[in-house]
């Protein structure tokens, strides 16, 4: 069966309510990252750009993106806890960040409508990932960038445990990080899966860099 024809159900823990919380107070606890992260998009994008984050949760990159520039930002996240969160964490920083609740496989808005848009580490989630690439491709304007930075199928244990020690967590949410990207290690997909995905879908132009533990992975209208 290719990859195309698959349904990936989720079977996860739903990023909602309680583990929500917990996700956002673990995650907001260092936004340094998130500060690099928004820093590396800010230099791609001109002034006034149309940007989408897939999948923001708590909203952290979206809100350290808007601190830098005059840019519409939309997160679109699946998770009703995660839009409120986020809207929250947007109003108590200061910025303008529209947080809206909808699938990345069919997405609320209108053809061409974005320059840039951004999907961190929640790709393996989604069930039918050709669609959503699909998608993608659908809302970005003539000219515009994806980008998807996600765990690798075939990242080592070591590389994860150097990874999440740079983090600089406690004991305990260091322990609880490992094993959590080592349980969706099984999830995700490997550069040779983002390659076959790709080609099913109008992306004709591609790069993909691995890192430690990721695959970094742009894509051009």
């Amino acid at each position: 069966m290719s990859i195309a024809q698959q349904q990936k159900p989720y079977k996860g823990l739903a990023m909602e309510g309680m583990i929500a919380r917990w996700y956002a107070r673990n995650t907001g606890r260092s936004l340094a990252p998130f500060k690099k992260e928004a820093q590396e998009i800010a230099q791609q994008l001109a002034s006034g750009s149309d940007v989408l984050e897939v999948a923001p949760g708590p909203g952290f990159l979206a809100i350290e993106l808007a601190k830098l520039g005059s840019y519409r930002i939309v997160g679109l996240d699946i998770s009703q806890s995660f839009v409120r969160i986020a809207t929250e964490n947007a109003q108590k920083a200061g910025v303008e960040v529209t947080f809206r609740e909808g699938n990345v496989s069919s997405m609320p808005f209108e053809s061409n409508s974005f320059d840039f848009i951004y999907c961190r580490a929640a790709f393996k989630n989604f069930s039918d990932p050709v669609q959503a690439l699909a998608e993608m491709y659908r809302v970005l304007k003539p000219g515009g960038k994806a980008a998807i930075h996600d765990l690798r199928r075939d990242a080592s244990s070591d590389a994860i445990k150097s990874t999440v020690k740079e983090m600089g967590q406690g004991w305990l949410n260091s322990l609880l990080t490992r094993w959590i990207l080592r349980w969706l290690r099984r999830r995700a997909w490997s550069q040779e899966d983002f390659q076959q995905m790709i080609g099913q879908t109008p992306f004709t132009k591609r790069e993909i860099n691995c890192n430690p533990i990721g695959l970094e992975v742009s894509l051009w209208k």
